[in-house]
């Protein structure tokens, strides 16, 4: 009886708690940057994902403009074999290096490191599709913390 009348009164409260995404589109507008050139070098799949989350930059012009160029690295490492000799685990890494220039003087050299750990799988396509989620998701991950950086530039 009790959670019928509280699972309701729930709803009723957190449904217009005014919710926005972070990144939304209509949010890309608060942030006082704009990205006048992308280069990249490096691993095709960071480099296919962070362009993908960058690209919306590139279209405003704003008072502060970049140029970016932008260098990963991925990395996939054992981290435990079992009795046999067989990985068990691994851990996957990539490293983003990025040259913000701004009114063609190097203003800032980051360097953005994100890593993940798992389990082998024995279907190894399945593996592979795992391995390229996790990518994907480095990725992303990398290019948030890069738009956080870049917006905290003088």
């Amino acid at each position: 009886m009790l959670k019928k009348i509280i699972i309701p009164i729930l709803l009723l409260l957190l449904s217009s708690c005014g919710y926005e995404a972070i990144y939304s589109k209509k949010n890309l507008s608060s942030y006082d940057f704009s990205i006048s050139e992308l280069t990249f070098v490096g691993d095709r799949d960071v480099n296919i994902k962070i362009k993908q989350r960058l690209n919306s930059f590139t279209v405003n012009k704003k008072n502060k403009n970049f140029i970016l160029k932008i260098s990963s690295d991925a990395e996939k490492v054992v981290l435990a074999k079992d009795t046999a000799g067989n990985p068990t685990n691994f851990k996957y890494t990539i490293t983003v290096n990025i040259e913000v220039i701004m009114k063609n003087n190097l203003k800032n050299n980051l360097q953005i490191i994100d890593s993940f750990n798992y389990n082998n799988d024995v279907n190894k396509f399945d593996l592979k599709k795992y391995e390229l989620q996790i990518i994907g998701n480095l990725a992303e991950t990398a290019s948030e913390k890069l738009l956080y950086k870049l917006s905290n530039i003088q």
